[in-house]
């Protein structure tokens, strides 16, 4: 059986890839440090996945509990690396804590990797990497601006990292660059679970719709946009899992063209933060209060991906709609305090 490290699968893009690669065959050995998720997420997978899985309760900053557990387990096919401090807006006001974390989890993985044989890595990347794109739809060629913020570089970083890793052909790296996840597993077991009040739009609406939070803001509806509110490319979360998916068997199945691949994970389409929240109230039959606010720095105005690459190359295309995601997302949210109640 192929044996997978996910790191950071607890999280919210990692517990639903963990599912996903568990239904395509692999074994899989969790690695997180919680400082972003829940233990009850665990049991959760393993209700979804009906099995026992492999967890460490680990800081990949700590080089030599890394090495531990790859002579622990022994051999790894493939890892995936999700694990990342990942708030923009905290980002820009603690760079030195996104660079210390992101940068030597992401090192001490590969000097591991390196050590003990294991030549793939799946690269949690973002589309914050194009910064502020002077053309849209944005692809994989299109030039990096400069990040907007700490957690921006950090990604733009880490894939030159890992280019210049690649160079002695250790090492083979698929990176997927995400646009913006939003939804929830259909079970409603798993899905986005921010600690504190949420950095990300679709939490923050299911939270003011539930109650949890009194108001959402809308940071600025000034731009030079139709409406004025910022565009976004919005995938649904069990989309983006199953691309990760495909870059691990295109890996393992020895189909890459290069050492080094980049791929763009989204829809291709650009919905702004005013329209997600009316899908979301036509398709729940919830009110949401909001109330403009001014801009908030890091944001760029739009950004959207082309996925020509994806579909043509990685085999990948997203399949679930704008519907399917503000409805996933709101079943979660509703089943979320329960399941709170209980841990």
């Amino acid at each position: 059986m192929k044996k997978a490290l996910i790191t950071g699968g607890m999280g919210y893009i990692g517990s639903h890839t963990v599912v996903e690669l568990h239904e395509a065959g692999y074994d899989i050995v969790i690695v997180d440090n919680l400082s972003n998720s829940r233990l009850f997420i665990l049991n959760h997978l393993e209700k979804i996945c009906k099995k026992k899985i492999t967890f460490y309760e680990l800081d990949l900053c700590d080089l030599e509990k890394v090495e531990a557990l790859f002579v622990t387990e022994k051999h790894f096919d493939v890892v995936v690396h999700f694990a990342a401090y990942k708030a923009v807006g905290e980002s820009v006001e603690q760079p030195l804590k996104y660079y210390q974390n992101n940068l030597t989890s992401l090192t001490n993985v590969l000097v591991c990797m390196e050590k003990y044989a294991c030549q793939n890595i799946v690269f949690s990347s973002s589309c914050t990497v194009y910064g502020f794109p002077k053309q849209l739809p944005v692809t994989e060629e299109t030039p990096f601006q400069k990040a907007l913020s700490a957690y921006g570089s950090t990604k733009q970083m880490g894939e030159d990292i890992l280019e210049k890793v690649v160079y002695n052909k250790k090492i083979k790296v698929i990176a997927l660059r995400y646009f913006n996840p939003v939804g929830a597993h259909h079970s409603a077991l798993i899905g986005e679970l921010p600690l504190g009040k949420p950095n990300n739009l679709m939490p923050f609406i299911t939270q003011t719709a539930i109650g949890k939070q009194d108001q959402l803001n809308v940071w600025g509806n000034d731009y030079d946009t139709p409406d004025g509110s910022c565009i976004r490319d919005y995938i649904h979360v069990v989309d983006l899992a199953k691309a990760h998916v495909k870059s691990c068997d295109r890996m393992l199945q020895k189909n890459t063209n290069d050492d080094f691949e980049v791929f763009n994970v989204g829809t291709g389409k650009g919905i702004s933060v005013l329209e997600m929240i009316h899908i979301f109230e036509q398709e729940n039959k919830v009110k949401i209060n909001f109330k403009i606010a001014n801009r908030r720095e890091g944001d760029a105005i739009v950004m959207y991906a082309d996925t020509i690459k994806a579909n043509s190359v990685l085999g990948w295309k997203a399949e679930k709609n704008l519907s399917d995601m503000v409805i996933d997302s709101w079943r979660w949210e509703q089943n979320v305090a329960s399941f709170l109640t209980t841990v």
